[in-house]
């Protein structure tokens, strides 16, 4: 089962959010249809043309959008010079509510990966009364020990590349918190060192993305590269200002919305436990696991699962 045909939005805008923040947003498929949000991963990597197509756009109202500083939401955080003081997690979930609002919307559907699992969870554990499923991939939670399999963790599995990561912050910080380290050095003043510090972020997300991805294209973009460094730096090095272990120990407030976890047998969020916790503290969620998949959706045993669980919730 591959995805749904390409689809073109039918309607797209900005969204004023204040203090000069401007979000973007698109909405495809049906516009009587049930309302799906999509929640991109990052924080940083935007909304994308294929992510509209794991729904039936007969069915589906299908809203994207992108999250400040990314995509084409403005201020952008490839200019370094954008203040990020403004841009976090309960900031996003302020912002998916005026969206709702905007597009009078009473209860929607929520799809996310990666961070945008993070960024579901939180926002279905603050407003439980606005959801009427969650389809996640690439599962996490935004546990601190997430993010340090991911810097620290994960040197063993690839050592020649974390070499190269590590080598990338001054030696004093290298046993300290990596994010913290290179988001201090994306706000040096010296463009070169801004530069080095995201090519060398983005070197290592793509050395621990599974092998049959390749290089992410989108790293070669200077811009992309720039913003998407800032930004997961920017919510790493403060833990996604979520106490740890806070959205498992909330997730029973998701009791009755129905759940479809989809996750690769070898994403590295599986090391710390991250699928099964969630699921065990999520009542009523499904945990399906793709052999040999990774923290992709590109996947094509994946892609099945997502369209599966999507076409099975079109109906309720």
């Amino acid at each position: 089962m591959g995805r749904y045909p390409e689809i073109e939005p039918y309607e797209s805008g900005l969204l004023d959010v204040g203090a000069g923040t401007q979000v973007y947003w698109e909405t495809c498929g049906n516009p009587d249809g049930k309302p799906v949000l999509v929640v991109h991963g990052g924080p940083g990597s935007g909304c994308s043309a294929g992510q509209r197509r794991f729904f039936d756009p007969s069915a589906y109202r299908i809203v994207l959008f992108d999250q400040r500083g990314c995509g084409r939401s403005t201020p952008h955080a490839s200019d370094p010079a954008v203040d990020l003081t403004n841009n976090n997690t309960e900031a996003l979930v302020g912002d998916m509510e005026r969206l709702r609002e905007l597009l009078g919307i009473t209860r929607w559907m929520l799809f996310g990966g990666s961070w945008g699992s993070v960024l579901s969870l939180v926002y279905a554990e603050r407003h439980p009364e606005r959801v009427t499923e969650i389809v996640l991939m690439g599962l996490a939670t935004g546990r601190r020990v997430e993010t340090d399999v991911l810097t620290r963790g994960a040197r063993e599995l690839f050592p020649e590349a974390w070499a190269r990561f590590a080598a990338g912050v001054p030696e004093a910080d290298r046993e300290g918190d990596l994010a913290d380290a290179y988001a201090r050095l994306l706000a040096d003043p010296d463009p070169a060192v801004q530069e080095r510090a995201a090519v060398d972020w983005c070197l290592w997300e793509d050395a621990i993305s599974p092998a049959s991805l390749g290089p992410n294209p989108a790293f070669a973009d200077p811009v992309f590269r720039m913003a998407f460094a800032r930004l997961v730096t920017h919510y790493w090095r403060h833990g996604s200002w979520l106490a740890e272990g806070a959205v498992l120990r909330d997730a029973g407030k998701l009791a009755g919305i129905p759940g479809v976890l989809v996750q690769g047998s070898v994403d590295l969020a599986n090391l710390v436990g991250t699928p099964w916790l969630l699921a065990s503290a999520w009542p009523g969620s499904e945990l399906r696991l793709i052999d040999d998949a990774g923290h992709t959706s590109s996947h094509p045993a994946m892609e099945t699962a997502l369209i599966e669980a999507t076409d099975r919730f079109r109906g309720a």
